[in-house]
């Protein structure tokens, strides 16, 4: 399925040069966490704001382009991603209408997905970027960022194409007790920013509730039991594949 309209050009004057040598190699989702269409576009194109993303995809399969591929917009903000912190030079960032935790936050709609993954498949193709590397907010952003949240449908991107999930036979072979420490490496293999300290610490409780929100959004609570281990221990494989 196809959006109706195709892309609509909506430009912001927020965006930058990539810099230099950099890749383009990461595809950064996000929610607009605004009560609006109109607001959120506003906002994503007001000079002040110093905020934007490459494409905004409505709730109705609208696509708005607001800065060009070629150009460095500014979404991910302070972030990581496996040792890169200018995640904004290597990435695009497509913001999905909807309010977000703060104002009602609800499923995203069918029209809305399908045109996303319309729309994430020509990104994909056009800069080669590894299904490992299609990440939410808050992965690149786990301590400050929660979106695009636990109702993204990344399941349904995942069987498009786009995206990893670990296949299930993979997760069910848990540990009979985690090790900390193993699955603070997984994390990291993968591309949080994490330490393997052995310690409950603030970045690792912040990873883990990213990567379960992410790959478990069924249960979100930042602990690390069997499944959660398991599902680490699958995607550090992953990491290691081409794709």
């Amino acid at each position: 399925m196809k959006p109706r309209n195709r892309i609509v050009e909506h430009p912001s004057p927020n965006h930058g040069p990539r810099r230099a040598g950099k890749p383009v190699d990461m595809l950064v989702l996000h929610y607009t966490g605004m009560k609006t269409l109109a607001a959120a576009l506003k906002r994503l194109c007001d000079p002040k704001a110093q905020v934007s993303a490459h494409y905004l995809v409505a709730r109705d399969g609208r696509v708005f382009r607001l800065a060009p591929e070629a150009r460095r917009a500014w979404h991910a903000g302070v972030s990581f991603w496996a040792g890169e912190r200018d995640v904004n030079s290597r990435s695009i960032g497509i913001e999905l209408e909807n309010p977000g935790h703060e104002f009602g936050y609800r499923a995203f709609p069918v029209k809305q997905i399908a045109a996303l993954i319309w729309l994430a498949r020509g990104i994909l193709r056009r800069h080669r970027i590894p299904k490992r590397r299609v990440l939410g907010h808050s992965d690149v952003a786990p301590r400050r960022k929660i979106d695009p949240g636990e109702k993204f449908p990344w399941q349904r991107l995942a069987r498009a194409g786009i995206g990893y999930r670990p296949k299930p036979g993979r997760a069910r072979r848990a540990q009979a007790k985690p090790d900390l420490a193993s699955v603070q490496r997984a994390l990291a293999a993968f591309g949080y920013e994490i330490a393997p300290t052995g310690r409950m610490d603030a970045p690792t409780r912040a990873a883990v509730r990213a990567f379960q929100r992410h790959f478990r959004p069924r249960q979100v609570d930042g602990a690390v039991d069997r499944e959660t281990a398991a599902l680490a221990a699958a995607l550090t494989r992953a990491g290691r594949a081409p794709t």
